[in-house]
């Protein structure tokens, strides 16, 4: 098995309504060294395309597993009109042209929504940093339609990455990763082609002087 073939979450770190088990109220960076709500940057030569600068907004982050979404991979051609449509979602309100998003390469058919917390499902949203919560239920993208109260920002993708016990923080360790502070721009924002320059830039790092091999380990 290939090391891109592991960044899978391990079964146990679902519960009983499907969702990741581990997706609580996020706090940041932790003396703890759990990074929920950080962003993970892809390091040059990750040797993976389907993470070649890649940005990721953790969702969940423990000794047993991560969780994050890359906020900076569209699937061209794939809108989310497009799927509210194919969903029979009925929108009452003009929806922008925001395009879906890859998540991540595990379960790729199945949808999650990183949302400001504006909105929240009573069953199934839930917190993960001040500011940004997650949903990967249906409701959410009736709310996004203008059935009720719309978050003001939101993304959908699909698919997500996945980590097993202590494979991120070795990745880390490898340098096929440098962490950042998240902000609601950075997730959010539709300049795709940017979002990596802007991670690194967060951080005092600049692309050009990046070695491409800084990744391998």
């Amino acid at each position: 098995m290939s090391e891109s073939d592991k960044r899978r979450p391990a079964r146990r770190a679902r519960d009983e309504s499907g969702r990741p088990a581990s997706v609580k109220r996020g706090r940041g960076l932790e003396p703890d060294g759990f990074l929920i709500g950080r962003m993970l940057v892809a390091m040059p030569g990750i040797g993976d395309p389907r993470f070649e600068r890649a940005v990721i907004f953790l969702c969940a982050h423990t000794a047993e597993h991560a969780m994050g979404l890359a906020v900076n991979r569209p699937m061209q051609g794939v809108s989310l009109a497009s799927v509210l449509k194919r969903l029979n979602v009925q929108s009452s309100i003009a929806l922008p042209d925001d395009l879906v998003l890859i998540g991540g390469p595990v379960e790729r058919d199945r949808g999650f929504v990183l949302h400001t917390d504006d909105y929240a499902s009573p069953h199934s949203s839930v917190a993960v940093i001040p500011g940004v919560s997650l949903t990967a239920t249906p409701e959410v993208l009736e709310a996004i339609a203008g059935h009720n109260r719309r978050p003001r920002r939101s993304l959908l993708a699909l698919g997500y990455a996945g980590w097993d016990a202590g494979q991120l923080e070795r990745e880390i360790r490898q340098n096929t990763w440098l962490t950042c502070e998240a902000d609601e721009s950075l997730i959010f924002d539709d300049d795709h082609d940017r979002k990596w320059e802007r991670a690194l830039a967060k951080i005092g790092v600049s692309a050009a002087r990046l070695s491409p091999l800084a990744g391998r380990a």
